[in-house]
């Protein structure tokens, strides 16, 4: 593809409307305003198919892709020249043409609960009311709290406490980054820890996909990357990609770097909680992949491959 702006004088950010969307976006482009002073950054806003469908979970109207096909749209077009995710919004499979160039150092990767009537979920009575649009979520609260009431819970950030502050729920979870970088840190009541809901493949991270043919656009978000965020996330990453990751599995990956070694935990559970297998590895961190495919491997063989196959047959 021809770039539309050859010279980089002008660089375009391919962003959804939200404004947590649109926080990453332009804290993205005040870095690359920093490092291109001679540059002028701005950003697309866009509306996707994710954030239009609301009255659905988005495990059931076609998962992750639906935020980001219209900014690879862009991109392809010449509209846009990179595009600004939350990684744990990214597919695990990008589509050809397309490459991850940059992974930022992460926010905290934990989910958040946010209440206005309790203080942590130990306190929820039975039957009180919680609030999750995650299958991840959702199989490790019905894990360990068979007695509250789990709903859907669709929409932006505002639009998550917004139908809390009306009365819907008693409690949702959310990830804490996204309070935190919106200011909102104030409403999370209690953190959970990676042994109570482990978070997310890439949660707490910001990717920046492009055009894989783009090589100038690589060298210029490169500095972005910040390496030791990025072996955790690829260990993460390959964990979910080499059990067929998706919205439709409840599926929690987290690395961390601990005396020198990559530390990756992993789970797969059934949405009712009913059925789940956990297991971790340490290791090397330039063996990111490796570690990743390994621990899925070992969970396949403790179990893990019943579920998956549970999950097919029931789709």
């Amino acid at each position: 593809m021809n770039s539309a702006n050859p010279d980089q004088s002008r660089i375009v950010i391919a962003s959804r409307e939200s404004r947590l969307a649109m926080w990453q976006a332009e804290h993205v482009r005040g870095r690359l305003a920093e490092l291109h002073p001679r540059s002028t950054v701005e950003i697309l806003g866009m509306t996707t198919r994710g954030d239009q469908i609301l009255d659905r979970p988005l495990s059931a109207i076609g998962g992750k892709g639906l935020f980001i096909k219209e900014l690879e749209v862009a991109m392809q077009d010449g509209r846009a020249d990179l595009a600004v995710h939350s990684m744990k919004d990214l597919p695990m499979e990008l589509p050809d043409g397309f490459i991850l160039g940059a992974i930022s150092a992460r926010e905290n990767p934990c989910d958040a609960f946010v209440s206005n009537r309790f203080a942590e979920l130990d306190q929820m009575p039975a039957d009180a009311v919680i609030g999750t649009s995650s299958l991840r979520r959702e199989a490790t609260l019905r894990a360990r709290y068979p007695r509250l009431v789990i709903r859907s819970l669709r929409g932006n950030l505002d639009t998550r406490l917004r139908k809390l502050d009306a009365g819907e729920y008693d409690a949702i979870i959310l990830a804490a980054a996204g309070l935190i970088r919106l200011g909102l840190a104030d409403r999370i009541k209690s953190v959970l820890t990676p042994e109570q809901s482990l978070p997310a493949p890439g949660q707490g991270v910001l990717g920046i996909e492009l055009p894989s043919a783009r090589a100038e656009l690589l060298a210029l978000v490169a500095p972005l990357n910040d390496p030791a965020t990025a072996h955790c996330v690829r260990a993460e990453r390959a964990f979910s990609r080499a059990l067929g990751g998706s919205c439709q599995l409840p599926l929690g990956a987290y690395a961390v770097l601990e005396n020198g070694l990559l530390w990756l935990r992993g789970f797969v559970a059934t949405p009712d909680g009913s059925q789940l297998v956990r297991g971790e590895l340490r290791g090397a961190p330039q063996e990111d992949e490796s570690l990743g495919h390994l621990l899925a491997e070992m969970l396949r063989d403790q179990g893990a491959g019943a579920i998956l196959d549970k999950l097919a047959a029931g789709q």
